[in-house]
């Protein structure tokens, strides 16, 4: 346990505020780090000469901002900022992995954009594409964006579709349009790092719903809708992120028809889909009036076009609109148009489909070094989940690994609310530079599986 005392005397307001920013404020400045343990609730309203009560206070805003993690029992932890882990102990060694990010590999077919980019340097007047465009993209863009939705399986009217500057940007934009401040937002109980990001920004109430080996449990979703009058449901109905659960199509069936009796909009998250051949149909084909799809060209293409789409019901696509108004305005016309050109012309899903094939063969890899090891996951993911045995804990895991030069994310980091926290990391597999570096990598977390936590290296 950490002697950590925090300085309040420049803090002003509610005691229990200026305690939760000054402990934001020495994890910025390093003073306290991933993992330390903070003082007993007691023992710091001791200290500061404050009620347990405003400390409990202060732990629980702290928690809200992602700050900390509180485990029954043993305390509470110093958590990873949406995801970010603390620096390797030599950081930018060619020798450390960071299997902790869920970045696709470089693509060989990434010429074509270097092509489509010379061409572009061809025309006459690249004016069109410098200038401000209609917020939600030009009609022959977004006309070619719904084929690209069509891919997905869903067929909406070109209409329906707003770009966006990623997935990420487009879940912001749905988000902020649907609910404001303090409303109550569903999600999966371990869910995706950068919907707790919005919902902190946004100051939203995010409720986690308990799952299963499909995803969210339709009698949680009920319950959770008829005790929190949520405003809307985030989910991520195909690898989901980070358990890979892949929910059936009965189930999504349920799910929608539990949010149309409450009255909740789905905010459904596509962007692992393409990597599941003939894998169930979107949810927002089930129920497309109470649905906004969001995908991206950043797993399949290149995260650096930056390039997402959020297709709406009618009625709501103003609503989106004006969050893209007040963010970004428009989607960058000149990484729109050679996102559009590559969907046009087939490269895209040339790109995508080198994407599945090199995730297959990534997998192969996983499942053999890690062959022993009890984790979910799915021939095609670019992930795994990896339930840890006893006597590690994920804490110890991550910091261990880390220090032995592989990153992963320890289940923290996507925890929603105070449910318990499982004993497992999420591994990214398509982060490694290549095979090899991957094989390797995953071979340090198979040996350490094998043995036992280093007691020494034990948080203090």
């Amino acid at each position: 346990m950490t002697s950590w005392i925090p300085n309040l005397k420049s803090q002003r307001g509610p005691r229990y505020l200026a305690i939760a920013r000054a402990l934001a404020d020495d994890i910025a400045a390093g003073r306290l780090r991933f993992g330390d343990r903070l003082p007993t609730h007691r023992d710091l309203a001791w200290k500061l000469g404050v009620t347990v009560g405003t400390v409990t206070r202060a732990y629980a805003e702290a928690e809200r901002r992602g700050l900390v993690a509180g485990e029954v029992g043993r305390g509470t932890y110093v958590r990873e900022r949406d995801g970010v882990l603390v620096p390797p102990p030599n950081p930018g060694t060619r020798d450390f992995v960071d299997l902790a990010r869920n970045f696709p590999p470089d693509n060989p077919a990434a010429r074509d954009i270097q092509d489509a980019l010379a061409e572009l340097s061809r025309r006459n007047d690249l004016s069109p594409l410098l200038r401000y465009t209609t917020p939600g993209g030009e009609e022959a863009h977004r006309a070619i964006g719904a084929d690209w939705l069509a891919g997905c399986g869903l067929r909406v009217d070109p209409a329906q579709v707003v770009l966006t500057s990623g997935a990420q940007h487009a879940m912001l934009v749905a988000i902020s349009g649907l609910a404001r401040a303090g409303d109550v937002i569903l999600t999966e109980q371990l869910a995706f790092y950068g919907m707790k990001s919005i919902a902190s920004m946004l100051s939203l109430r995010l409720q986690g719903v308990a799952m299963d080996q499909e995803g969210l449990l339709p009698d949680a979703l009920e319950a959770a809708c008829r005790l929190n009058a949520p405003k809307v449901l985030y989910c991520v109905p195909t690898l989901q992120n980070p358990t890979t659960a892949i929910m059936s199509a009965e189930r999504r069936a349920a799910i929608a028809e539990i949010c149309r009796r409450y009255g909740v909009t789905i905010v459904e998250d596509d962007v692992y889909s393409f990597l599941v051949e003939d894998g169930p149909a979107p949810i927002a084909t089930t129920a497309p009036d109470i649905t906004v799809f969001v995908t991206s060209l950043s797993k399949c293409v290149a995260p650096g076009l930056r390039m997402g789409f959020a297709a709406a019901p009618g009625p709501l696509v103003e609503r989106v609109i004006s969050g893209l108004r007040a963010t970004t305005w428009m989607a960058t016309p000149l990484t729109t148009e050679i996102a559009m050109r590559h969907i046009a012309n087939g490269a895209a899903r040339r790109m995508a489909d080198w994407q599945r094939q090199e995730s297959i063969a990534r997998q192969t890899i996983a499942r053999r070094v890690l062959k022993n090891a009890d984790m979910a996951t799915h021939p095609a993911a670019f992930h795994v989940w990896l339930k840890l045995p006893e006597p590690w804990r994920r804490e110890e895991y991550a910091t261990q690994a880390r220090r032995r030069g592989v990153g992963v994310t320890p289940a923290d980091a996507f925890a929603v609310g105070r449910a318990p926290v499982p004993h497992a990391v999420r591994i990214g597999l398509s982060a490694a530079r290549d095979r090899a570096q991957l094989e390797r990598a995953l071979g340090v977390l198979a040996e350490m599986l094998a043995g036992t936590p280093e007691r020494d290296y034990a948080m203090v």
